[in-house]
């Protein structure tokens, strides 16, 4: 934020707390020394939840409602405790809000995803428009090499078959390289970040505006929560249900740094400053 400068000068930090013995956390009891912080099991009489993704979903709401609360600001970008935002964050931000979305607050969505999993991002995947950016990547790198081959081997006549041949070598190439560090390329400037409809997998960055917060904690206060039904499939199959939409952004804003889930037992029985 202090490289962000006067721009970011009105942004505020707030640090929630959702341990079930918040002042075991020391983490967050040493950032509370230098920013705000809130503590779910101080502020209210939390009930046992029925299972660990319904306590999931739960912590979630209350952090949520309470930058609401607290900061009533316009809007709210909820960062997971495993999540490191990235430098360009900022810039992705402001080009969200005063370029692509000026003058409806995420163009009506109810989120921005600004984390995908770098494994859901290949062109095999099953959204349509990542199969037409993959054809038309193949294309452009095969007119490309087919310019450079017919060059090299001083031809007169353009050759469909080698045309066709150079795109699916092209295509093969960029899968195999892998789709999420092509995406890197688009960090040269905001102008070239991706705004897609987003899919259901994962919460660890989220925008949302003031007005999307709220219809987000009403969704949330009407669904429970349980395995194989998490918070981010439980949204994204409530904006399907509801006719709604929401966006994911590209390339990943945050890094996904996460070893150790307690929500589904990963490493289960270690201690985590192990890890």
């Amino acid at each position: 934020m202090s490289e962000c400068g006067q721009d970011c000068s009105t942004f505020q930090i707030l640090i929630c707390n959702v341990d079930s013995f918040p002042e075991d956390h020391s983490d967050a009891c040493l950032l509370s020394h230098l920013l705000p912080m809130v503590a779910r099991h101080w502020t209210e009489h939390v009930g046992e939840a029925p299972n660990r993704f319904e306590q999931e979903k739960q912590d979630y709401a209350f952090c949520l409602s309470h930058t609401l609360e607290v900061y009533n600001p316009e809007y709210v970008l909820l960062v997971e405790d495993d999540a490191v935002p990235l430098t360009d964050v900022f810039n992705a931000f402001f080009h969200l809000v005063q370029v692509r979305f000026p003058e409806e607050p995420l163009g009506g969505g109810l989120y921005v995803k600004f984390y995908h999993p770098e494994r859901l991002q290949g062109y095999l995947n099953p959204e349509p428009m990542r199969i037409l950016e993959w054809v038309g990547l193949g294309g452009l790198a095969g007119l490309v090499l087919t310019w450079v081959y017919t060059l090299t081997l001083r031809q007169q006549q353009f050759s469909w078959w080698v045309f066709v041949a150079f795109t699916i070598y092209a295509m093969i190439l960029a899968e195999l390289a892998g789709r999420h560090y092509l995406l890197e390329l688009r960090r040269i400037s905001p102008a070239l970040y991706n705004v897609v409809p987003v899919t259901e997998c994962c919460t660890p960055a989220m925008l949302f505006s003031k007005a999307s917060a709220r219809r987000t904690l009403s969704y949330l206060k009407e669904m429970v929560c349980k395995p194989g039904y998490a918070k981010d499939i439980a949204l994204y199959q409530e904006l399907r249900r509801r006719g709604e939409w929401a966006w994911a952004l590209e390339p990943n804003m945050v890094t996904h740094v996460g070893m150790f889930s307690t929500l589904r037992g990963s490493f289960e029985g270690e201690e985590p400053q192990l890890l």
